[in-house]
């Protein structure tokens, strides 16, 4: 209810409102959480982090610990830093879940933390990442900041010039270097590197009950079922009867850059990246 609620708000409401409006629906959705869901297992960790760049499911991991099973077998609530107008590096409250953070390691790492965290980041294939991007700028994402001038940038522009433009705007905005960032960090046991490609994948379920444990939360099997048949990509594509809007969640099919990438675009790509993909553990092109 809470993610039909957001979806709305995030279309219907003028920018200058958006902040309050999910504010008050974030602290609405906690309240009901704290007066009507007995917690029945704690988490051993005060803070959860859930890093990532854009386009790797942020939205429907931050559903994933929104949701009342999680906050029952954790005593987390979750915290989206976006309407407490957080800013880096200022540390969050305690008892939380924080999603999403869309940092480089090093800024990660200058938020002051509980002694008692965990962290995870999700990666994904980077040249997927370009794709996403593109049809989801171009499309289907909500208008809000630089959103509205770059959709226009990209349905005035083939899709190879569009998919070049992208690679260029998201190289300025540093995705590909706070991909390499993470990846290149050193091993630390608070700190799991997850694969999108894993978390949407057939080994789904395996994946988010290894993901949930890091996190010192344990789902029974049949609560563990039933919270990702809640949270499928099939239905969250759905829109809303008489809505014409095309779905944010597209299928997302890992390898998808090859229906898309022609000898231009992947030295394009290969410039602004150089080893990411070999870095990353990605097969090459």
């Amino acid at each position: 209810m809470l993610n039909r609620t957001v979806t709305f708000t995030k279309q219907h409401t003028p920018n200058s409102l958006r902040v309050v409006a999910r504010r008050v629906l974030c602290d609405a959705h906690n309240a009901r959480l704290r007066f009507t869901v007995p917690v029945t297992s704690r988490s051993e960790f005060d803070n959860v982090y859930h890093c990532a760049v854009r386009k790797t499911a942020s939205q429907w991991i931050k559903a994933i610990f929104s949701d009342p099973v999680v906050y029952r077998y954790s005593g987390l609530l979750p915290y989206d830093p976006r309407p407490y107008k957080w800013r880096h590096p200022q540390p969050f409250p305690p008892d939380r879940v924080i999603s999403s953070l869309f940092l480089s390691h090093q800024k990660f790492a200058a938020i002051p933390k509980p002694d008692r965290y965990r962290t995870f980041f999700v990666l994904r294939d980077p040249r997927d990442v370009i794709v996403s991007s593109y049809f989801s700028t171009r499309s289907s994402h909500t208008p809000m900041g630089d959103i509205p001038q770059v959709r226009k940038v990209l349905q005035e522009r083939s899709m190879k010039e569009g998919l070049l433009y992208v690679i260029g705007q998201q190289s300025r905005k540093g995705t590909f270097k706070a991909l390499r960032s993470w990846a290149t960090a050193p091993e630390a046991d608070a700190v799991r590197l997850v694969r999108y490609e894993d978390l949407t994948g057939q080994r789904q379920a395996q994946e988010l009950d290894e993901l949930l444990r890091h996190c010192g939360i344990t789902l029974p099997p049949a609560e563990l079922a039933g919270l990702l048949a809640r949270y499928s990509f099939s239905r969250m594509r759905k829109e809303p009867a008489g809505t014409e809007k095309v779905s944010h969640y597209r299928k997302g099919k890992s390898g998808d850059w090859r229906n898309h990438f022609d000898d231009d675009v992947y030295e394009a790509f290969d410039a602004a990246t150089g080893d990411l993909v070999e870095l990353l553990g990605y097969p090459a092109r």
